[in-house]
């Protein structure tokens, strides 16, 4: 069965190049726009396998967003990648903190996002 995956990320071309890689690779993928747009996504689709979240984006950003998901018993174990621009050493670990389980700096070669994906879920 296909790994179901949430991209949340306010650049569109962010949300395609995503789409396109994780779809060449078998899986299924669900898109939000922001962490707001994320969390109504978690409530209306089926449960993802795993999340990939960007940091800075409108209306919620990626850490409150990774918050809501942990804070919420029946997402608390789905692992979340953060995939971003930011690369500094606070803010990777202000994201693990909040609950994430990897990063990625942007822009992501599609195999080893797949392979980060594959490990993360196993």
């Amino acid at each position: 069965m296909s790994k179901v995956i949430l991209t949340v990320d306010d650049s569109r071309t962010i949300r395609e190049m995503l789409k396109a890689a994780l779809m060449d690779a078998g899986m299924q993928v669900i898109q939000a726009e922001d962490g707001v747009h994320g969390l109504e996504m978690l409530e209306s689709s089926s449960t993802p396998d795993v999340i990939i979240t960007d940091i800075n984006m409108p209306r919620m950003d990626g850490f409150g967003f990774i918050e809501a998901v942990r804070g919420n018993g029946k997402y608390r174990a789905i692992p979340i990648l953060v995939l971003t621009t930011e690369s500094v050493d606070d803010k990777k670990e202000r994201a693990r903190r909040a609950g994430a389980s990897g990063w990625i700096v942007k822009p992501f070669d599609p195999a080893k996002l797949v392979s980060a994906i594959n490990r993360v879920a196993a």
